[in-house]
Parts: C-alpha cells; structure tokens; sequence
C-alpha cells in the first residue's frame, strides 16, 4: 500500500482547506469511509473508497472517519483508522495505522477507529454546525446523534453545541462538481485508456463473436492500463441496444445488427464514460445510417452548448429538438415538432436525459438546479452528452427496417472560458470514421 504522491498529497491539502474555510470556525464535518462488501459468504467484492472520503483524504483504507474542525488547536484534521493488526495484515493486507495516516497522509492527529465515540465529544464541543450527510450510515448516525444530545445536555450548564445538521452537497459537493487542472488531467487520461479500449473493440467485433468476448477486450485494456471498469460495461448487439442499462453481455452478434458499447475505466479514483454504436459487419444499413446521423448532430449541436454562462439545461433543450426534427423526417413520428416536443412523444424513443456531471463517480455529484431553476455552467464542470434513439422491436406504426435499432453517442465534456473540450474524441463517432477503422481491423 503506497502513500499519496507529492503532487497528490498537496492537492488533498488544498481541498481539505478550502472545505474548512467553508465550514468556518463554528462548524465540524465528519465524512465516513467506505466498508467492504461480501460477495458471496467470507469474500469481499474489490473495495473501492468512498469518493468524498478518496476526494479529502486520499487514504485507501475501510472503516475510517475523517473529522475536519477549522481552528482547532490540536490540529483540523482528524482521522481514525484500523489499528495495526499482525495476524490481520498477514491474512488481508498492510495497514497504515493511526502512525501511518499521519506520516503519509498528512493527518494532523490520528487515533484508532475504536477510540471515535470516546474522542468524539472533544471534537464537537464548542461547534454550532455539523456538516455530516445524515440517513446514509445507519450504523455511524446513532453515534454522531447520540454524542450530540449529550453535549446539549451539558451546555445548558455552559458551553456551546451543534445546533444544526448541514448536508454534505451545500459544500464539498459543489466543490468536486469544479475540477482543479490537476483532476481534469486525471480525467482525460482516463479518457483516453477507455476511447483506446473502445477502438479495440471496433476492430475486434465481428458477426458470431458473443457480446462478452467484447467485454473482456474492453476489460482487459482497462487492466493494462492499470484501470478497472468505472460501471458496468454494456455491450448490447441488435435489440440489446434498446435496453438502456443492458448488463448480461451474453448473445452472439449477428451480421446486419448493430453494437453499442457503454464503458469507461476508472484512473486514480476518476472515471470515464463512453457511448459508441457501431456495425457489427463494419457497415452501417441505409435505415441504420439515417437514424445514426441524427443522434450525431444531437451529440455535436448539444456539446456545443456546454461553455460557461450557458444553461445546464440547454445541451437536453437542443438534443431533443434535434432528435425529434429527425423522428419526423424519418416517418417515425407525425405531427408538428413543438407539439411532439411540449407533449414530449419523443420519448417513446428517447426516454433519458442528454448529460449527466461527471467524475470520481460517474454520475458525479452536484445540483442541475439552484432555487427550481438551471444554474449555469462554469469552468472546471465535466459533464457527459449522450443522446440516443431507441427504436424497440415491434413498434407499432413503424417501418420494420427501424426496428431493434438503438444508438447512442456520448463524449465526456469539460467547460472551460473557452470552447467545449471533449475528453473523448480518440474513438471516431462519425459513420466514415467507424466504418474505416473496422475496415483495417
């Protein structure tokens, strides 16, 4: 287990003080880490770190709590972690310990996990405000509560306590919905890895191999790369492509369908997400062309809309006037635009959003709307564009030729004072690209 990087230790310094600094004197936040998962009776799913612990602490260990308290004398930062264990370690790996945090993640104390109720107090005596997510960790939330009833018991002798919970998204979550350079560079080379995984699977693919075997090329990039998959890959051939969150992986491609693939691999805690739909022969059908063709100009009108000052709401407005324009042309749909649009009967074949934020989780955390209404993008967002037409087989009043046609093309974007800077664009989304990379395979 190797401590944070130098870079990577002063980038954690300077989250946890600009998180403090919001808190203010009078607040205390306690973030828990992550535990672990059984899988199946005594053997644990891989762990994976709770991402505002990750996003503050960098220490890579379950069943820690950090508490930050701005201006206390012993130090703001607080962890408490697994004591060192001999017999443990042997069976499940080195441990910091409270030793460990300190020297190589820069705790300023730390004490191990079985002294938090016992120190707990200390720590938020004299606090007005806890920035704490409460009913997310059924076994912590009795503590904190608990301990926080007893300071009120005793302040009305003297003394200051909590007054008030504060939720974790009025503060840290608005600052990991704006990525420093430090963490956009983590995310574009996590990009890249995952638009390289996504061309070996163009060139892989080919009628008869089975949907997981495209997976596993896709998986095994990741784990070159030292990656692992941010989600689920979907790899869903023909009909399977209408299925939105389509996860078996597990029929045959047949020649004339077509193959979308959802997958991104996760860097350092950061994950990308990628949508392409290709050929499974390496040439897209007359009818397969028409439809791809407009989710493209979807996915690029859409991605334009993604620069600072502009509304959030703005990329999912233009997508859908887009997609259902295209309905129309293609017969698939009848009637005037603005009606079908205020009536939304687009979404019989486009039923999701067009973005979603993007980062250490791959639905990303941070408001859409401030006050009932859109805010507006800012430097330093990253946010997918991903619209999609899906055509289900059967469909009444459709010409067979569409049906079981589903596509989606989606890119991770970064707003910056600038133009939109797609973090995606290695894999080629435009019918000629496509069809001359299959074609070289």
């Amino acid at each position: 287990m190797k401590p944070a990087a130098a870079n990577h230790f002063k980038e954690f310094a300077a989250r946890r003080a600009k998180l403090m600094k919001q808190i203010g004197p009078g607040g205390v936040a306690i973030i828990p880490s992550a535990s672990e998962v059984i899988r199946a009776r005594d053997t644990h799913y891989r762990f994976r770190q709770d991402s505002d612990f990750q996003y503050l602490t960098g220490f890579p260990e379950p069943d820690c709590i950090a508490v930050f308290a701005p201006g206390r004398k012993a130090g703001a930062f607080v962890l408490f972690v697994r004591d060192r264990n001999t017999e443990r370690e042997i069976w499940d790996g080195r441990r910091q310990g409270p030793e460990g945090a300190v020297r190589n993640y820069g705790a300023d104390q730390a004490f191990a996990i079985g002294d938090f109720q016992e120190i707990l107090p200390s720590l938020l005596a004299g606090r007005s405000r806890v920035v704490y997510n409460l009913g997310e960790h059924a076994e912590l939330d009795p503590k904190i509560t608990a301990c926080v009833r007893t300071i009120r018991e005793v302040s009305r002798r003297g003394g200051a306590a909590p007054t008030e919970f504060v939720a974790l998204e009025t503060s840290l979550h608005e600052m990991r919905l704006r990525k420093t350079p430090a963490e956009i560079a983590i995310l574009a080379k996590a990009c890249e890895i995952s638009a390289e995984a996504h061309c070996i699977a163009m060139r892989y693919a080919k009628p008869g191999i089975n949907e997981w075997q495209v997976a596993a090329e896709i998986n095994a990039h990741f784990g070159r790369n030292n990656m692992e998959p941010g989600y689920g890959s979907i790899v869903g051939g023909g009909d399977n492509a209408c299925i939105l969150h389509y996860v078996e992986n597990n029929q045959a491609l047949r020649d004339g369908d077509l193959l979308l693939i959802d997958a991104g691999g996760e860097l350092d805690g950061y994950t990308a997400d990628i949508t392409r739909t290709f050929p499974v022969n390496g040439k897209f059908s007359k009818a397969q062309r028409a439809v791809y063709e407009v989710v493209l100009e979807a996915n690029l009108q859409a991605t334009k809309t993604l620069k600072t000052g502009e509304s959030v709401g703005k990329p999912h407005q233009v997508a859908v006037q887009i997609l259902t324009q295209g309905l129309v042309d293609l017969g698939l749909l009848k009637g005037n635009v603005k009606d079908l649009i205020k009536t939304e009967k687009y979404r019989q074949f486009y039923m999701h959003g067009t973005g979603h934020w993007l980062g250490m989780d791959v639905h990303d955390v941070g408001r859409y709307k401030m006050d009932g209404e859109f805010r507006t993008f800012e430097p330093g967002m990253v946010m997918t564009v991903e619209p999609g037409l899906y055509i289900q087989p059967g469909t009444k009043g459709v010409d067979e030729k569409y049906w079981g046609i589903g596509i989606r093309i989606e890119d991770d974007v970064v707003v910056t004072d600038k133009a939109p800077r797609v973090l995606t664009g290695d894999v080629p989304k435009d019918v000629k690209g496509i069809e001359g990379l299959m074609r070289a395979a």
